[in-house]
């Protein structure tokens, strides 16, 4: 039995791929590097990260782009003994520009070494390529008009000016032929995530629509030639929860057709599973995967129903794997956990260091935490709607000015951050630092006050509990007394889409990380020795 979400915490718009047995389904990083996450799975039913792809600064570098931005939907595919890359990179968030690059990436297999970037175009996001029979490639992507009103956190359809097509030639590493608009979406509007694929003569497009908030859909259309005309499907879309408020998995949509070696159809899509009382979705928006049949050569699911299911029929009978409620990282061996990332810069030797004191993670204090450019910040994503997360510190600030600690973090306009930094009178002190989604101007709160002093040196202790939409900070000095709490309850509801500006005004995930950062200039460093992760 599939168990939704197959890949839960911050994974959006699966692309799925399957190579013989093996499933391969590629998400959105956006910010966070490295970029694209690919996980593996034999039974549809358990998946696990294998690769991040785009690692190398000639690959991808994102110093400067906004919150958001970065890499948008990806496609992966397989054809020609190789694995096919698509994704965009997307510079600019907020007005009416994208500025959105479109590039392709290969590689013989999955988790060996990607080659260099191809640059496609820049026409919009959320590009794919499709294999044709005849050996022809496609590539299609939405369509940005900046001539609208379509300011970020307020989408206007006529900015979504429908879906693109181009022959993509593999030997010239180019475009070639007349460029096509190919499908106009339906009435929903804000049509993106195009995919193609072929079945019985038909060629079907399947693309998000409704914008990826609460009227999210998965779209789909067919046609006896690639370039159209394409007829909707006769209930307009696949897979949506926008009339159904009770559903689970909110927000459905963006996603992808796959079949199995013996004909079973599925579809992956985007959902999210919102908190009362304000329905915000802590865990951003993750993967899930639906059985679907087929009848009169249109697609549907299995359950009779556009309304995602929690429990679907897997593979084999294979049921989910038990999971351990605790991860703990102790940074040895050199390397980074594979759960963890960063964000923006390929320079990762300028944040953070396994080897310059081995067995810890050393934070090299840049710049403030927030920035777009190079900020210390390394985190994993959260999973559950209830975690504690703890950590332990080894920290001499010698000025306010530098400061390092642990954090709950989306973006610049929210986060909450519990830290070791140096006050005036109280020394060396514990304090709290907190962006509730103040936007445009990200001013910060400091909940504790100028924080609670604590010795001049030693290791420090932090946690925070996060319990649904409520977060508790705590700290103790390493070895002496008890966890003591700092400061009041705070919103961690407001670390999501909708927290702040709201569900179109930014929609990555929720992190729980450790941070470093040092104002002036002068690139203080911390250490951290372990940092655990418990499911409540």
């Amino acid at each position: 039995m599939i168990r939704n979400p197959i890949l839960p915490g911050f994974n959006p718009d699966p692309s799925i791929c399957r190579v013989g047995d093996d499933y391969y389904i590629a998400t959105s990083t956006f910010e966070w590097y490295p970029g694209v996450q690919i996980h593996h799975s034999r039974d549809l039913v358990n998946w696990a990260l294998v690769r991040r792809p785009l690692e190398r600064a000639s690959q991808l570098d994102m110093r400067g782009n906004p919150d958001s931005c970065g890499i948008w939907a990806p496609c992966l595919s397989h054809a020609d003994g190789q694995f096919w890359l698509v994704y965009t990179d997307v510079k600019r968030f907020d007005g009416n520009f994208k500025d959105a690059h479109n590039y392709i990436v290969t590689a013989p297999s999955i988790e060996g070494e990607w080659s260099e970037p191809i640059y496609v175009n820049s026409s919009g996001f959320d590009p794919s390529l499709f294999h044709d029979e005849d050996g022809r490639k496609w590539f299609v992507n939405m369509q940005w008009n900046h001539r609208t009103e379509s300011y970020g956190g307020s989408p206007k359809s006529p900015a979504f000016d429908g879906i693109l097509l181009q022959e993509w030639d593999p030997l010239a590493k180019a475009l070639k032929g007349p460029i096509k608009n190919i499908f106009a979406g339906s009435p929903l509007g804000l049509v993106e995530g195009p995919h193609l694929f072929k079945k019985n003569g038909w060629y079907y497009l399947t693309t998000a629509e409704g914008g990826t908030g609460y009227d999210h859909a998965v779209t789909m259309a067919r046609s006896h030639g690639i370039e159209g005309p394409y007829e909707l499907h006769p209930n307009m879309h696949l897979i949506t929860s926008k009339d159904h408020p009770g559903a689970v998995l909110q927000r459905a949509g963006h996603g992808q057709y796959v079949e199995t070696p013996d004909g079973e159809a599925y579809h992956t899509h985007l959902c999210g599973r919102p908190l009362p009382p304000k329905r915000r979705c802590t865990l951003g928006r993750e993967t899930s995967l639906q059985r679907c049949v087929w009848r009169d050569d249109w697609l549907y699911l299995e359950n009779g129903t556009s309304v995602p299911d929690v429990d679907v029929p897997g593979l084999f009978g294979a049921v989910p794997a038990e999971k351990p409620m605790r991860s703990e990282y102790n940074f040895d061996g050199g390397k980074l956990p594979a759960d963890f990332q960063w964000l923006r810069t390929p320079e990762h030797g300028r944040i953070f260091s396994l080897t310059d004191r081995p067995g810890h993670l050393r934070l090299i204090g840049r710049e403030s935490i927030g920035s777009w450019f190079e900020q210390s910040l390394v985190a994993r994503r959260q999973e559950h709607h209830s975690f504690r997360a703890e950590t332990v510190i080894e920290f001499s600030p010698d000025t306010y000015q530098q400061v390092a600690g642990l954090t709950h973090y989306y973006n610049r306009h929210k986060f909450h951050a519990v830290a070791v930094t140096l006050h005036e009178t109280l020394g060396r002190c514990v304090t709290i630092l907190s962006c509730n989604g103040d936007y445009p101007n990200g001013r910060l709160s400091f909940p504790a006050g100028s924080g609670v002093a604590i010795p001049a040196d030693g290791r420090v202790q932090l946690a925070m509990e996060i319990r649904e939409n409520d977060l508790q900070f705590f700290w103790q000095t390493e070895g002496k007394g008890a966890w003591q709490p700092i400061g009041p309850a705070l919103d961690a509801g407001v670390i999501s889409d909708e927290g702040g500006r709201g569900e179109h005004g930014s929609f990555t995930g929720a992190f729980a990380g450790v941070f470093a950062f040092d104002t002036s200039g002068r690139g203080k460093a911390a250490d951290f020795d372990w940092f655990n992760y418990d499911e409540l």
